[in-house]
């Protein structure tokens, strides 16, 4: 697994009249937190040019070792369910094979058929067939409250159901189905634990924290509920809850994901479908969103998280340069001085020199030295291009 993965090259491909079009996910940062497919995210937005900063809060217990799923296994074979509600595919899969391990893979397979057997979307629907088994209905919407309406409908009283759990809260449905007189049984068909190695969970909150991640990624609910508890720990959950609730972007694949979350009052962004596929792609949307492009000494100036681009393409800053150039952007066009720019630098003492040093590391990595003006005497302010909507004054 990985800690820290970087893009594999800059990017920006040749446009219309020159310029040059960035990644969109190019200059920003984004945690992941997901313990399964973790690296297919990370491939995901490490193609579209994101720095990605991996910290699975969770471990998944393997299958086979699971001593729970193992009595539970036994137990339905002994007892036989009404209904058996598959959720994931990966864990119906898990469970067929690791009953198989067991040599319970065939009384298992024969129980499932007895069933009456529902499937909470196409993927899931793949699995059991695979299986050689046939799923007696699935929602189009691959939405648990459906399958509910359903059970509800059909009536519950007196039925015994088994649900395949998925380390997922799933509200109100188990308690809804007991309050109909259903007999419910949980599958638990893989177990979250907490990770091995904490020291890359405790590098994210601190990056969290130091607001030098743009975005953070969850996958599943345990997940963001192990994060947030780990905040607790460690005595950070008020500013962590602050950098999520003001500049890191939380990213949830779904509603179910984001409750950890939501319970906390922290607004998240979800995409429409709950994939990995459509969660890359609402970071691609909503971080460049979240950036206001600067007319600067005839050029365009975008200050995102970790890098600049400058007419499109990505020039990357030192920290210090980057705390310096934020400085100047959150009042572009107007003087801050020296010693104001001196507070900005992480770690600066009392030496105005250093401001200096910064200044001129930061106009060479920009590669374009008359983006910043120098007013002798008081200190530097962004070159802003004056039009009807940035004229500005001399602070």
């Amino acid at each position: 697994m990985y800690g820290e993965q970087k893009p594999a090259r800059p990017a920006a491909s040749a446009a219309a009249g020159g310029r040059a079009t960035p990644q969109p996910l190019a200059g920003f940062t984004v945690g992941v937190t997901a313990a399964r497919r973790a690296e297919e995210l990370g491939a995901l937005l490490l193609r579209r040019g994101a720095v990605v900063q991996h910290a699975p809060a969770l471990r998944i217990v393997p299958l086979p070792d699971d001593t729970e799923l193992f009595a539970m296994t036994r137990e339905l074979i002994e007892h036989a369910p009404d209904v058996v509600v598959a959720t994931t595919a990966i864990g119906f899969r898990g469970w067929v094979e690791a009953a198989d391990g067991w040599g319970l893979g065939e009384a298992l397979l024969e129980r499932l058929r007895g069933a009456e057997l529902l499937a909470r979307g196409p993927k899931v629907r793949g699995a059991i067939r695979a299986a050689g088994l046939t799923e007696e209905w699935s929602p189009a919407s691959e939405s648990m409250a459906e399958v509910l309406d359903r059970l509800l409908e059909e009536g519950v009283d007196g039925r015994r159901i088994a649900v395949q759990l998925h380390g997922e809260p799933l509200p109100g449905f188990v308690e809804a189905l007991r309050e109909g007189g259903g007999e419910v049984v949980g599958v638990p068909v893989y177990r979250w634990m907490p990770p091995e190695d904490i020291a890359p969970v405790d590098r994210l909150l601190d990056a969290t924290v130091a607001r030098s991640l743009d975005a953070v990624t969850f996958t599943s609910a345990p997940a963001a509920a192990s994060l947030l508890e780990r905040a607790k720990e460690r005595g950070l959950l008020d500013e962590v809850l602050d950098a999520l609730r003001h500049d890191v972007l939380p990213a949830c694949v779904g509603p179910v994901t984001a409750m950890p979350l939501e319970a906390h009052d922290i607004a998240t962004a979800q995409p429409e479908r709950f994939r990995l596929g459509p969660l890359v792609q609402l970071l691609c949307v909503e971080l460049p969103g979240r950036v206001r492009p600067l007319p600067v000494a005839g050029r365009r100036l975008e200050i995102r998280g970790h890098a600049v681009l400058v007419d499109g393409e990505l020039r990357a800053v030192p920290p210090a340069g980057m705390a310096l150039l934020r400085s100047l952007a959150r009042r572009p066009g107007w003087v801050v001085s020296r010693a104001e720019l001196l507070r900005a630098l992480p770690g600066a003492g009392s030496d105005e020199h250093a401001v200096e040093t910064a200044m001129a590391r930061l106009r060479t990595a920009l590669g374009a030295p008359k983006l910043i003006q120098t007013v002798v005497k008081r200190g530097y302010r962004l070159a802003l291009d004056q039009g009807p909507e940035t004229k500005y004054g001399n602070d």
